[in-house]
């Protein structure tokens, strides 16, 4: 019969070398230090090659090179070198559990600084290692891998003895999954802090909105828009890398991410010099879930409800120096019923005040879709490269039907109109990425160039049906067109250098350059009657094209070095420049001037004692207006609320400071945050009234916009079944326009407070379920309030064996009829209450399956990528509203 696969997986790891097989015998040879070899023969076809008499032979030898005779033990013993020292075995038999790798990390870190292969007896010697903090993984095929974490090594010399490590077979360890399912959702780190979404079973079937939902420090409203500590100017990555969709639009891009294909999310408020420095708040990085694995897998999952449906496709394949992925992922959103209420009063000093109120019914639809294809190839042993392909689209669809609005003057109703609006917003994104990654043999040294080509078109339109008096035939009809395209083409060159005797000391330094170009063309077009033809408005503020090109070059350096014994500081200054040119096809004129920027960071932390830190945080942080805000496309499918970009806005700069405490007790981690945040030239919605009672919406640089709050939240495991997770968020936020003019002055503030709690119980025979609610309290604005709003989640999960897949059971929102969100403007001019109601209760069924295997890669690579994050997102990713591409690193 042929050797035995676990003997040879030794030999190959102990560098071992096959030279030749003959006649039955297999021979192999490795060299020693003193520069000769030793020569191994196996029988392949011997009957008896398993029996004790070989297996002693390849015990001997094992031992006889892992301590490096034919040489090293000339040294004396009490020179020996640190090693560590482990006996593997069965937990259920107690016998040991030879030929197993044992891999050494050092503690924080993915990559394997050292290892061994153990000898029969389960047995091994690990060397090559500096004192520090490390943790163990022993592996072996038929078994759970199992991770000894906290070891610690204060001398260059010695054993450090583990004694026996207790291996669970995999039939044992699948009985254990729900236990593994109480892992912490909350992860703290010194730059950041990390929601573990592959632990929450109540988002399958959802997107990455329904998984941000729950993720400390985020809210996210019924419309899908993102903010952080109260602001929705921050930046969203998937991977590290930017999506020109992201850019476009936040709330299209997470639509488009499948929540069972996301590992974690990483909230970083004080993002370093490395990072674009773009975003007020601060940085989102969506990390999904990859692998380093051998061989081909495919994994299906889908779900249905009463409110949408998805289906996704997602293949692995590693062979060798190859990786390839291959991808998809439809969801589709229907029967999503609501209603539209509008009360605004015009405030006229010298004559009758206009009441005019509007409601009407809402129906929406849509149908996203993300596709990818990835491929790395390690050159060889310190160069790698990595390619990515990723295409998205959407369709969006939402109409107003019987939309009634009534004129009332001095209390007499003098005008009625009847309306139906149908808006659509459809497109595309494109990202195309190729990077390359050297190594060095110096741990943690490393080069990268970084490209990025992304693109992003969208075609944004509406209808607005005017009927007459009777309320069936057709008066007239208003379309607007809105094509626009961003494209942008990004290229990095990164360097870490590790400093000092031990690495601990980190310089970084780089350059960027982005060049971006947006297009807007929009047009009106009328038509009379029901079946008339439509003509374009000849009009340049209503129908144009606008080009919008923008090139920013950064250079950064950045050091993280420790101070004293339990500090670390990481600083870093960077520094970027911005060229705009901006114009119009038809007389309309916008001068942009070209600006500098230079970007201070500081980040601090202090390790206390039982794993608990300190840590403080200053940056200062740019924000540049996306096409979301410059686009001058009149949005008016409700004609008496209309709305037009500014192009000539400016950045707005932020100063952000906090400060944070994270303690441990028992089984519960507890995280308070305490922050402040100053912008100046803040980009806020401005209204004002227009001939007809209209309100106009633009965007202007007002005064300042202030923050003072803290975030609160913790992660709890009463017992091995029962875990709760939470937290609260709350901030007092002041806003003022700076203006003296008593017709347009308007200055806000009060306190926001918003609040999350999840919890998780393991039942029975690999039975799980889970409880997620969310609330939100009103938001403060400029020039009035937003609404608040709670939603919750029940879900119950069971996994199939051998952890091929799941079923799912799930209800959302099921003891309420409806979403109800009250907004509410108050201005000089403009009184206005708005009310707009969704039926969002829904019911699903979710359903996962994997097919194919894979097993563990020895030699996982790091893999980098550019990322762009450098412009201020919309709130939301309807009206016509176009996008640049977002720049983040």
């Amino acid at each position: 019969m042929n050797p035995d696969f676990s003997l040879l997986q030794a030999l190959v790891y102990q560098n071992w070398e096959f030279v030749d097989e003959t006649e039955g015998v297999v021979y192999y040879k490795k060299y020693c230090q003193t520069k000769s070899f030793v020569l191994l023969y196996l029988l392949a076809d011997s009957p008896t090659f398993e029996n004790q008499i070989m297996k002693k032979l390849l015990n001997f030898l094992i031992l006889f090179t892992s301590l490096g005779f034919l040489g090293a033990q000339a040294q004396e013993v009490d020179s020996q070198p640190a090693r560590i020292v482990g006996v593997a075995k069965d937990s259920k038999s107690g016998e040991p559990v030879g030929y197993v790798t044992a891999a050494l990390f050092k503690a924080g870190s993915e990559t394997s600084i050292a290892g061994a292969v153990a000898d029969g007896d389960g047995k091994f010697f690990i060397t090559g290692f500096e004192p520090g903090e490390y943790s163990l993984q022993v592996s072996f095929i038929g078994f759970e891998t199992l991770t000894v974490e906290g070891i610690k090594i204060t001398s260059s010399t010695g054993d450090t003895n583990l004694g026996d490590l207790m291996l669970s077979d995999e039939g044992v360890a699948l009985e254990e999954v729900t236990v593994q399912g109480q892992r912490e959702l909350i992860e703290e780190r010194v730059d950041r802090t990390i929601y573990k979404a592959e632990n929450d079973r109540t988002t399958a079937g959802g997107d990455a909105t329904d998984v941000l939902r729950r993720v400390p420090m985020l809210s996210v409203d019924l419309d899908g828009n993102v903010s952080m500590r109260g602001s929705s100017n921050i930046t969203v990555l998937i991977d590290n890398r930017p999506s020109a969709i992201a850019a476009s639009s936040i709330t299209d891009a997470l639509r488009q991410i499948p929540a069972d294909q996301i590992k974690e999310v990483e909230v970083i408020t004080s993002p370093s010099a490395r990072f674009d420095a773009e975003g007020t708040s601060g940085v989102i990085n969506i990390v999904t879930k990859k692998n380093n694995l051998q061989g081909l897998t495919l994994n299906i999952n889908s779900g249905a409800g009463l409110r949408g449906s998805n289906l996704g496709l997602n293949g692995s394949a590693r062979i060798g120096k190859f990786g390839f992925s291959l991808g998809g992922f439809g969801r589709s959103g229907y029967n999503i019923l609501g209603r539209f209420e509008n009360e605004q009063q015009l405030l006229n000093p010298n004559g009758n005040q206009t009441t005019i109120t509007q409601k009407a019914d809402t129906e929406r639809r849509d149908l996203f879709g993300r596709y990818n294809f990835g491929v790395d190839y390690e050159i060889d042993k310190f160069n790698f490269i990595t390619g990515a392909v990723n295409f998205g689209l959407r369709n969006f669809q939402n109409w107003q039907n019987n939309f009634l609005s009534q004129t009332f003057s001095g209390g007499n109703l003098v005008n009625t109109a009847m309306r139906e609006t149908n808006s659509k917003n459809d497109g595309n994104s494109v990202d195309v990425s190729l990077n390359y990654t050297r190594t060095y043999e110096k741990k943690g040294k490393e080069l990268s160039l970084l490209t990025l080509y992304t693109r992003d078109t969208r075609n944004s339109s509406f209808v607005n049906t005017l009927f007459n008096d009777d309320f069936q035939t057709i008066d007239s009809k208003l379309r607007n067109e809105n094509p626009s395209k961003n494209e942008e083409f990004t290229v990095q060159l990164d360097f870490v250098n590790p400093l000092g005797k031990n690495g601990t000391q980190i310089l970084e330094y780089g350059a960027k350059n982005i060049l971006r170009k947006a297009y807007s063309d929009f047009a009106y077009f009328q038509a009379e009657g029901a079946n008339g033809p439509f003509v374009e408005l000849q009009d340049p503020t209503l129908s144009n094209e606008f080009s919008y090109d923008q090139n920013v070059t950064a250079g950064y350096t950045s050091l993280t070095f420790n101070l004293l014994k339990n500090y670390t500081l990481k600083t870093g200054l960077r520094y970027e420049y911005t060229t705009i040119n901006a114009d119009f096809a038809n007389e309309l004129t916008a001068e942009i001037p070209s600006y500098g920027t230079l970007v201070p960071s500081l980040n601090a932390s202090r390790k206390l004692k039982n794993g608990n830190m300190i840590k403080a945080a200053y940056n200062r942080r740019i924000q540049r207006p996306s096409l979301r805000f410059l686009n001058p496309n009149i949005e008016a499918s409700n004609p008496l609320q209309v709305t037009q970009g500014n192009p000539v806005l400016d950045p707005e700069m932020t100063d952000n400071y906090e400060l944070g405490y994270s303690t441990f007790m028992g089984g519960t981690m507890l995280n308070f945050t305490g922050f402040y945040r100053n912008t100046t030239g803040s980009i806020q919605s401005v209204r004002t009234v227009r001939d007809g009672g209209i309100i106009y919406t633009t965007f202007e640089n007002i005064g300042q916009e202030q923050a003072v709050g803290t975030n609160i939240f913790t992660n709890i495991n009463i017992n091995n079944k029962f875990s709760l997770n939470g937290g609260f968020d709350l901030y007092y936020a002041m806003l003022d326009n700076g203006l003296t003019d008593p017709l347009y002055a308007a200055k806000n503030e009060g306190w926001v407070l918003s609040g999350r709690m999840f919890g998780n119980y393991t039942l029975p025979k690999n039975w799980q379920i889970q409880l997620f609610t969310f609330a939100r309290g009103r938001r403060v604005q400029l020039q009035g309030t937003s609404g608040g709003f709670a939603m919750y989640g029940l879900n119950f999960n069971k996994q199939f064996k051998e952890k091929r897949g799941s079923i799912g059971f799930g209800a959302e929102n099921f003891l309420m009829k409806e979403f109800v969100v009250k907004n509410e403007t108050i201005t000089p001019t403009i009184i206005q209450n708005s009310t707009s109601a969704m039926r969002n209760m829904n019911f699903k069924v979710n359903f996962s399956y994997r097919i194919g295997k894979m097993s563990l890669n020895d030699r996982p690579r790091r893999r980098k990528s550019v990322n762009n994050d450098d412009l201020k997102g919309g709130e939301d990713g309807g009206g016509g509203e176009g996008g640049m591409v977002q720049n983040n690193r």
